[in-house]
C-alpha cells in the first residue's frame, strides 16, 4: 500500500473523484468533510504521510486548520486546495504552513503530480546517502527528522523549510538566486512575483541564527539572492 493521505474536502463529488484517483495510484485515503473533525485528527500524533486540505470548509476554514495543525507539532506535508489564487492568498497559505498550493478548478493529473512531487521532496530532503545532520554555527540540523536543535530548543521544519535549507546547505558559500529557489523548491517559474522566499528565509533565520536581525550564517546578498555559510 502507498502513502496514507488525509483528504479534507466538503464538495462530495470532488472528494469522491480525488479519493478514487489517489486510490488508483496506490494511496490509502481517508476523507473528512468538516474542518473541526479534521482538526481532531491533525492535532493528534501524525497518522498520515500527506494532507490534502481545502481552504473553504464548514466548521473551521483550511487556513486556521493548517495553522493549528502546525502549532500542535504536526508537520505532515500539506497540499492546500483553494478557489482563491491571488498571490497574497498563495503567500497566506504558505505562511501558515502549507507546502504546496493548488488553485481550483484543476485537472486531476495536476493534483496527482503535486502529491507525488511533495512526497518526492520529503524523500529528497531526507536523502539516503547524504549527511543526515549538518551543523550551522551553534545549530544542528537533522534532515532525517526535519528538526533544528539550537539554544536548548528543538524546532520542527515543514517540507518546504527543510527543502529550502537543504538546497542552501548543498550550495554553501554560493549565492543562490530567488529564481533558482522558486524553481527547485516551489516548482514555480523563476520570474514569479512573490514574497514567499523572503518569508521563509526569515523563518529559517529564527531557527539557526543567534540574532536573526543580524544574521551571520544566512545572508541576503542584495539584488542577487541568499548565501549560507556554515
Amino acid at each position: 500500500m502507498g502513502a496514507r493521505v488525509l483528504l479534507v474536502e466538503d464538495e462530495a463529488n470532488l472528494a469522491k473523484g480525488i479519493e478514487f484517483n489517489l486510490g488508483l495510484e496506490g494511496y490509502e485515503v481517508q476523507v473528512v468533510d468538516d474542518g473541526l473533525r479534521a482538526l481532531d485528527i491533525l492535532i493528534a500524533p501524525p497518522a498520515h504521510e500527506l494532507v490534502v486540505l481545502d481552504v473553504m470548509l464548514p466548521g473551521l476554514d483550511g487556513i486556521s486548520l493548517a495553522q493549528r495543525m502546525r502549532e500542535a507539532g504536526n508537520y505532515t506535508p500539506l497540499l492546500m486546495l483553494t478557489a482563491k489564487s491571488l498571490p497574497e492568498d498563495v503567500v497566506q497559505g504558505l505562511t501558515v504552513g502549507a507546502d504546496d498550493y493548488l488553485a481550483k478548478p484543476f485537472d486531476l493529473p495536476v493534483l496527482l503530480a503535486r502529491v507525488k512531487g511533495l512526497l518526492r521532496r520529503r524523500d529528497w530532503t531526507r536523502g539516503e546517502g547524504d549527511p543526515q545532520t549538518v551543523r550551522i554555527g551553534d545549530a544542528e540540523v537533522d534532515f532525517a527528522s526535519f528538526e533544528v536543535r539550537a539554544r536548548g530548543e528543538t524546532f520542527r521544519l515543514t517540507v518546504l523549510e527543510a527543502t529550502l535549507l537543504k538546497l542552501l546547505v548543498q550550495n554553501q558559500g554560493r549565492v543562490v538566486g530567488k529564481g533558482e529557489i522558486l524553481e527547485k523548491v516551489w516548482n514555480l517559474s523563476p520570474d514569479t512575483e512573490t514574497r514567499a522566499v523572503d518569508n521563509f528565509i526569515v523563518r529559517l533565520r529564527r531557527y539557526i541564527e543567534v540574532n536573526p536581525r543580524f544574521p551571520r550564517h544566512l545572508e541576503t546578498v542584495r539584488g542577487a539572492g541568499y548565501r549560507l555559510t556554515l
